[in-house]
């Protein structure tokens, strides 16, 4: 049997991420709150392998959630947007609450474009959800 070195790693979290984390270890079947943590990982992992192979022509969009209340961060999607304007066909913007506003991204481009708009929507500080979804009209 091979035997795999764990390594120890230490990570900061608000107390609202780590109780919803813990109540889905609970629910999951988890053994330990690591074994969720290197799963959550595996399924990060894997969706950026995913996400790295969207080539070609492709359709798709971008849902984000971010926090309207952090200073400046709707001009930086904004700015983005300008940007990729030459994906995007159309785009539909909600407030949720007072605090989160929802924006819904339709695309039309070349796989890597998009790929690289959504890219640096999820890496804004304050976006709180990201999820790209795209198909390609030529399979």
């Amino acid at each position: 049997m091979i035997e795999i070195e764990l390594m120890r790693i230490g990570v900061s979290l608000p107390d609202t991420l780590l109780s919803k984390f813990d109540e889905i270890v609970e629910k999951r079947g988890y053994s330990s709150r690591s074994e969720g943590v290197r799963d959550a990982i595996r399924n990060y992992i894997s969706h950026y392998e995913w996400i790295n192979d969207v080539k070609g022509d492709r359709t798709g969009t971008i849902a984000v959630i971010y926090d309207n209340t952090r200073k400046g961060l709707s001009n930086v999607l904004i700015n983005i947007q300008h940007n990729y304007s030459h994906l995007i066909r159309s785009s539909m913007h909600v407030y949720l609450d007072r605090e989160n506003c929802f924006e819904l991204i339709f695309l039309n481009g070349k796989g890597e474009d998009i790929t690289e708009l959504a890219e640096s929507i999820i890496a804004l500080k304050g976006v709180k959800f990201s999820k790209l979804t795209t198909i390609s009209l030529n399979k």
